[in-house]
């Protein structure tokens, strides 16, 4: 056969083959461009839920109430549809369409999370309120009717059956928990910090980490605001007053020698009165010492083979074989507060084993409320991601079942928020210096420096605003501008695995005193629906 034949016959073949293998390649390409395409416009809307909520809450007053935090999710919520709609719009999906293809969005919080998903709504018969006359009023929802909306708050808890001793243990986002049940044959209900190394504690000071906690004087912040004398008639309040924040709360001293606070923009006189000097930090030494102690003279036994789900069967190694979880050992960190403590590890399993149950069943019961004809199942989330869920404030978004060329897409989001009143994290202190800045407590800069003036939750150096329904004004608790290498760039700050260890060995003593009273102060005054106790009978 001819060599000229042989080519024709080669092109006949090889043609048709590599015209399927191009337009294989191209949907492929487009296939992942829509793939990156949706991961960003995921993303983006999360971030705008996230930043919704975080603005919200900072300027809100009750934000820590839980009808208002609801209130603040739900606003949250209808960011993230109306940013998604927006970001798809252009590719044909309007929000009640793309509302079909989320399956779950998840809200972490201090000591536990909301799940946005559908479900049924249950009215049994006396909650049930019919329309009047005119086919007005009446129950919002109907029995059986389908709703989208936040279910009802889930603590990270887990119960333990040890002998005499059946508790439940509630953890939070720190090293913050909540007994309740029974202990040893008496009924208890407990709050309280874990902390080792607090060497000794008296009424006005304590010792931790080898840094004397002392009671505070006179801590003030700038403020403004509208005060409104019942007629309608608004007088500004505007400049530095001496502060003090209880159970989420803050109070400020009046020139008239009374405290007052703000909420929703409206100055409200208080008849309690709060000590000018703030007793906040040693307080929380106090009684995490005195929680720490009676929780291991009456807990020490616990472990992690104890735990039991809700029916009080046995999880058996779900959480590792028989672990003392109040009681370190060989090989582990020496204090409880510690990363790498037993407790900790112990505290971040439980976390994340109650978040995939109850998310896992939220996307899998999807599949009987969408009409978007796929199948929804939880995807597998990485260790880096898992670490930042365990760690912070997050929302976490699912979106699944678009078809995207080549296949179905399946994504999800997760963006933390590092800026909230919810929880006081170990890098949530700033350090103000006397040049006005305020840097990063890990700034290397703060080492060797004696020019350390103060140290605040990372919130108080938020932009925060006041209205009297007319004008709006801005102000800045604290008005130092944050170090570019520090706050911004963070090329000048030192990387730790362990901010306590960090602090006890920096070197400068006023730093290590200033941070640790500020992380006491902060934790001890932040609002939290069980008061830490005080009564350790």
């Amino acid at each position: 056969m001819k060599i000229q034949n042989l080519a024709v016959i080669f092109i006949i073949i090889m043609l048709p083959i590599s015209m399927v293998l191009t337009a294989y390649v191209q949907n492929q390409v487009q296939t992942l461009e829509l793939q990156i395409s949706y991961d960003t416009k995921l993303t983006n809307a999360t971030y705008d839920a996230l930043k919704a909520f975080q603005l919200n809450t900072v300027n809100s007053g009750s934000s820590a109430l839980a009808n208002s935090k609801i209130r603040d999710i739900q606003a949250s919520v209808n960011t993230f549809f109306n940013s998604i709609a927006k970001n798809f719009n252009m590719a044909g999906y309007n929000k009640d369409i793309l509302q079909e293809y989320v399956p779950a969005i998840v809200y972490t919080m201090y000591d536990g999370y909301y799940i946005y998903t559908p479900f049924t709504n249950t009215l049994t018969e006396d909650d049930y309120v019919p329309p009047d006359a005119n086919g007005e009023g009446g129950s919002t929802y109907q029995n059986g009717e389908k709703i989208y909306d936040l279910k009802p708050y889930v603590h990270y808890s887990c119960r333990y059956i040890d002998g005499s001793t059946d508790v439940v243990i509630t953890y939070s986002l720190d090293n913050c928990i909540t007994v309740e049940g029974i202990v040893k044959g008496d009924a208890v209900y407990k709050t309280g910090y874990l902390l080792d190394n607090i060497s000794s504690v008296t009424d006005d000071s304590a010792v931790y980490r080898g840094s004397t906690i002392s009671v505070e004087h006179n801590l003030t912040e700038y403020l403004r605001a509208y005060r409104e004398d019942g007629d309608g008639n608004y007088t500004e309040i505007n400049g530095n007053y001496i502060c003090d924040k209880v159970n989420g709360s803050k109070y400020y001293l009046g020139e008239d020698g009374k405290w007052f606070s703000i909420l929703t923009n409206t100055v409200y006189p208080t008849s309690n009165t709060y000590s000018v000097d703030n007793r906040s930090a040693v307080d929380f030494y106090k009684n995490a010492y005195e929680f720490t102690d009676w929780v291991r003279t009456n807990l020490g036994d616990i472990t992690t083979g104890d735990a039991v789900d809700e029916d009080g069967q046995q999880l058996g190694n779900v959480f590792g074989d028989n672990l003392p979880i109040f009681e370190n050992q060989a090989g582990w960190a020496d204090s409880i507060e510690d990363p790498n403590s037993l407790f900790n590890q112990h505290r971040l399993a439980v976390i994340r084993y109650s978040i995939e149950k109850n998310l896992s069943i939220a996307i899998a019961n999807y599949n009987n409320y969408s009409s978007a004809g796929t199948s929804f199942q939880m995807p597998e989330l990485k260790e880096d991601e898992w670490e930042k869920i365990l760690n912070n404030v997050s929302i976490i978004s699912f979106m699944q079942g678009l078809s995207i060329g080549g296949k179905i897409y399946n994504g999800y989001s997760i963006v933390t928020n590092t800026k909230t009143k919810e929880v006081v994290n170990l890098d949530s202190i700033y350090i103000t210096t006397d040049d006005n800045q305020f840097h990063r407590v890990t700034d290397s800069d703060l080492l060797n420096g004696s020019n350390i003036t103060g140290a605040y939750f990372n919130i108080d150096f938020e932009r925060k605003s006041a209205t009297n329904g007319t004008n709006t004004v801005y102000y800045y608790p604290h008005q130092e501008s944050g170090c570019y290498s520090s706050i911004v760039t963070q090329s000048g700050t030192n990387s730790t695995d362990n901010i306590y260890e960090y602090i006890e060995n920096c070197g400068n003593n006023t730093l290590k005193s200033m941070y640790f009273t500020a992380l006491g102060r902060e934790r001890y005054s932040m609002f939290r629906s069980n008061p830490i106790s005080t009564d350790w009978n």
